[in-house]
């Protein structure tokens, strides 16, 4: 029982893991939060793991209630998840000083949007979530997952709190090019989000289905 325990906790760790990818989220959060004083550094990146577990345990216990409820696909999150990373690539790409807001804090909280979602708890970690929970077939695998869940939010928040240590490294030019350069890896990433998401609704058998009997109906017509 136990063994089944444990090695349904490291199976949703290395699952999930790579799809969360805290090292691409780290580059990120140094980059939004590389004026802000290290205390207040710290509580984003406490309160951004905080929200991602919470995400993905109600995504756990209840998202395939959640989705059905409110009619959402996941091709939907994609799409969703894409324009809210790529809004915020915009902003880095050009970031205004006008009244003088972002030289010294972010004008708003950072930890729940763009880094506990859809970063660390974007569709994929949704996706991938909802599946195991499919899968489980009692509360103790369930329990586990959970536990997976917040060993692999454990990780991401040791790596973002890491992400400092780079900040010495690179000084004031150094972030500002980092912000930048973020800034357009952040949109091409929204891009693609949304981008997969078109591909995954198009490509829905009943999507198809329906193109199909418009072209029959216009050939018929013509």
């Amino acid at each position: 029982m136990l063994a089944h325990w444990l090695t349904t906790v490291l199976a949703t760790f290395v699952g999930l893991l790579p799809i969360v990818n805290p090292f691409s989220t780290a580059v990120v959060f140094l980059a939004l939060t590389a004026r802000l004083s290290e205390p207040e550094r710290r509580r984003q990146a406490a309160l951004a793991c905080l929200y991602a577990t919470g995400v993905l345990w109600v995504f756990l216990f209840a998202g395939a209630l959640i989705m059905r409820f409110f009619g959402i696909s996941i091709p939907s999150l994609r799409i969703a998840g894409g324009l809210i990373v790529a809004r915020i690539g915009f902003a880095m790409l050009a970031p205004s000083d006008a009244d003088g807001a972002t030289a010294t804090a972010p004008r708003t909280d950072i930890a729940f949007t763009p880094l506990a979602m859809p970063m660390l708890s974007g569709p994929g970690s949704i996706a991938v979530t909802i599946g195991m929970a499919a899968g489980a077939k009692s509360a103790w695998e369930h329990l586990a997952i959970a536990a997976g869940i917040a060993l692999v939010v454990a990780v991401s928040w040791g790596v973002l709190r890491s992400a400092r240590a780079v900040k010495g490294f690179l000084g004031e030019q150094g972030i500002d090019a980092l912000t930048r350069i973020m800034g357009f890896l952040l949109v091409c990433i929204g891009v693609q989000f949304i981008g997969i998401g078109v591909i995954d609704v198009v490509s829905n058998e009943r999507v198809l289905g329906a193109i199909l009997e418009a072209l029959a109906r216009v050939r018929g017509g013509a």
